[in-house]
């Protein structure tokens, strides 16, 4: 087998785009370990399980290996600070930071995007790593946005989306989404269509705050879901997944996340956006779509690696 550059190979894994966690246990004399990873990885529904891997080489290596559990906190893209404090060789990662215990013991850290508490399920031996394999216990998740890791630097997809450049042929979506359902309006052709608006001078949060308040004032402004050209020549449309906390709304109705209700749904390109959300939510995996009307690619967040 050739041997690969290992610092070209890091470089070629961190081309794709993942979300940054904080895992965390309790050691035998109850003092809270911690150390910042991108490796997280959903596995299974039923049973719940996920995964995350460490470097043999870490010194939390040995008790995470031989932990009774451990939990995962979703960084929020606010928190660039916690995620460079539990990378670091600190002796108390924890001073800086509000934390509470979860029901399986490990601490969860306070305003992170989502958390999930586990029980050590397996440990998978795989090269300089290990896969800590985890079952979970319990969980919870906010309306504040991940923070993502590429190419070496933190990226903040929702702040940064805001800013994307404004102009009359932008425009806006906003898949909002509540207990498993999503909001639709009439399109007044006899159809259906998501809350859409064009954007104008004020920029794209401003026409996306507009938006929201106009449907249900309560929603956040999430992660962008699809980038991609309209039919219209020139035309770009943004997609945004907006996490809303009630399915009272001002106009329109919210229905099932499921594809028979799509069906009235004229945008062919909107359908199959849709569509795409209901199978990505069964699996709990998401991806971002970037392209055309017609024909894109989506990037999804794959493993990485652990520090």
């Amino acid at each position: 087998m050739s041997a690969f550059d290992p610092r070209a190979l890091r470089d070629a894994f961190g081309c794709f785009m993942t979300g940054v966690t904080v895992v965390t246990s309790m050691s035998p004399d109850g003092k809270p370990l911690g150390f910042t990873a991108n490796s997280f990885s959903s596995v299974s529904l039923d049973p719940p399980l996920l995964l995350v891997s460490i470097a043999k080489s870490s010194r939390n290596f040995a008790h995470f290996s031989r932990a009774e559990g451990f939990a995962i906190n979703v960084l929020a893209e606010s928190q660039k600070d916690v995620s460079g404090t539990f990378a670091k060789p600190v002796e108390d990662r924890f001073a800086a930071v509000e934390w509470r215990p979860g029901d399986a013991g490990s601490p969860i850290i306070a305003g992170v995007s989502a958390w999930f508490d586990c029980t050590l399920a397996q440990v998978i031996d795989a090269g300089d790593h290990a896969i800590l394999l985890g079952r979970v216990e319990d969980f919870g998740a906010t309306q504040e946005a991940g923070l993502g890791y590429y190419r070496g630097a933190y990226v903040t997809p929702a702040q940064t989306g805001a800013q994307l450049p404004a102009g009359p042929d932008v425009k806006i979506s906003a898949i909002l989404e509540s207990a498993g359902e999503v909001l639709l309006l009439d399109d007044g052709k006899n159809g259906l269509t998501l809350p859409e608006t064009r954007v104008g001078r004020d920029g794209v949060q401003a026409a996306l705050t507009r938006l929201l308040s106009e449907t249900v004032p309560d929603a956040s402004a999430g992660e962008i879901y699809a980038v991609y050209e309209g039919a219209s020549e020139g035309c770009q449309h943004i997609a945004y997944r907006c996490p809303a906390a009630t399915t009272e709304t001002l106009r329109g109705q919210f229905v099932p996340l499921e594809s028979s209700q799509f069906k009235g749904i004229a945008d062919s390109a909107m359908r199959s956006m849709l569509e795409r959300l209901c199978e990505e939510s069964r699996l709990g995996n998401y991806g971002v779509y970037f392209g055309s009307h017609e024909q894109g690619q989506v990037t999804r967040k794959p493993q990485g690696s652990a520090s």
